[in-house]
């Protein structure tokens, strides 16, 4: 199959800042690269970017642009007036936009990767300044953008219940779990374990995480050589967080880190005694699937697509029950066949996600759009 000029928009990403949208781009881009060397790539980056995002590969070029992602404003105006006329004179086949947004007038075909829509299930967990943006732009892009890409069935069928798109224009391209995590579960099989419970998540308000610090809270009074981990990027919720391990005299046994370079994320995954995530709402939930792979016995919540995703590899409870959250890490705690039933199968289960099948279902998108773009001409 002949190879396409495809047009890659990176303007979103802030290195440290964006949370999971930015493991996603990353091993994405690198899964491209292996997977397709017919099709030129033209990487429209920041001035965040650093030169690591961009495969080392004859077929993928670097293209910075003038504008700072952290000056949202001028990043969005960039990405509506810009963005399209760099586009045009690279004479792309396709563009492929893996932050929610795209151009709202863009010469060659699109193709936008949602990964949920938070902004309409629990739009109060969103400052009152930048719901009227989430809500205009996304709609825009959503119906602007030849096919959509989702994360999971869940957020499919948001995309069909509150754009009320035509089913034909979107595709599910689940995401992977980075190799790294399956080396972690080997090592974890000599490793020194620490009593430490392990949570990797974006610390906004539906992670759930006030509600972790409160059952560890009360779980702790009775297991006080446990400690708690918490990575992630600082959201709009850390103050709250913060607050929480303070009232409840936990400022020894709570660790919240913030972002942390992959490596030293990987040593808490090597170590951490189990993994819990308390999210309440979730467009795919990649810190599950990489706990899963790394081998570490692994609690999360009862919803979707988390416990589908995580089938009978992971211990399950209900976000809204401090009990249940509670008699979770109870459970990790005090049964021992239970954390080595979950070890073993976590690894088999997240082996179903792969980011070569994600850049493989993405690659697929690309040359539809393109070439019915084509045809229709």
């Amino acid at each position: 199959m002949a190879g396409l000029r495809i047009g890659i928009n990176a303007l979103y990403l802030i290195p440290g800042g964006v949370g999971g949208t930015e493991i996603y781009l990353r091993h994405l881009l690198a899964a491209l690269a292996a997977a397709d060397r017919d099709s030129e790539y033209f990487v429209f980056t920041n001035r965040e970017t650093d030169a690591a995002l961009v495969p080392d590969a004859a077929n993928f070029r670097a293209l910075p642009q003038p504008v700072h992602a952290v000056f949202r404003p001028g990043r969005i105006l960039w990405e509506q007036t810009g963005l399209p006329l760099a586009a045009a004179s690279r004479r792309l086949d396709v563009l492929l936009n893996p932050g929610f947004t795209a151009p709202v007038l863009c010469a060659c075909p699109q193709v936008t990767v949602f990964h949920d829509l938070q902004h309409k299930r629990y739009p109060q967990y969103f400052r009152w300044f930048d719901l009227p943006f989430w809500r205009m732009l996304l709609y825009a892009s959503a119906h602007r953008s030849r096919l959509l890409l989702a994360d999971s069935e869940a957020t499919r069928a948001d995309l069909l219940h509150f754009y009320r798109l035509p089913p034909e224009r979107i595709r599910v391209a689940p995401l992977g779990a980075d190799p790294a995590f399956f080396d972690i579960a080997r090592d974890r099989r000599t490793a020194a374990i620490e009593p430490c419970f392990l949570c990797a998540s974006t610390s906004h308000p539906h992670k759930g995480l006030a509600h972790l610090v409160r059952a560890f809270g009360r779980f702790r009074r009775a297991r006080p050589e446990y400690r708690l981990a918490i990575t992630g990027v600082r959201g709009f919720y850390a103050r709250a967080i913060e607050d929480a391990v303070a009232e409840l005299g936990l400022a020894g046994a709570v660790r919240l880190t913030g972002w942390i370079p992959r490596e030293e994320l990987y040593e808490l995954f090597r170590h951490a005694f189990a993994f819990v995530y308390p999210s309440t709402f979730e467009g795919f939930g990649l810190p599950v699937i990489e706990a899963l792979a790394a081998g570490i016995p692994t609690a999360c919540s009862r919803i979707e697509p988390l416990a589908s995703m995580a089938g009978d590899a992971a211990l399950t409870f209900e976000p809204s029950s401090g009990d249940s959250l509670y008699d979770a890490l109870e459970r990790l705690a005090s049964d021992a066949s239970l954390r080595a039933r979950l070890a073993a199968e976590g690894p088999l289960r997240a082996a179903g996600f792969t980011w070569e099948m994600t850049a493989k279902k993405t690659l697929a998108a690309l040359r539809e759009a393109a070439y019915r773009s084509n045809s229709s001409s």
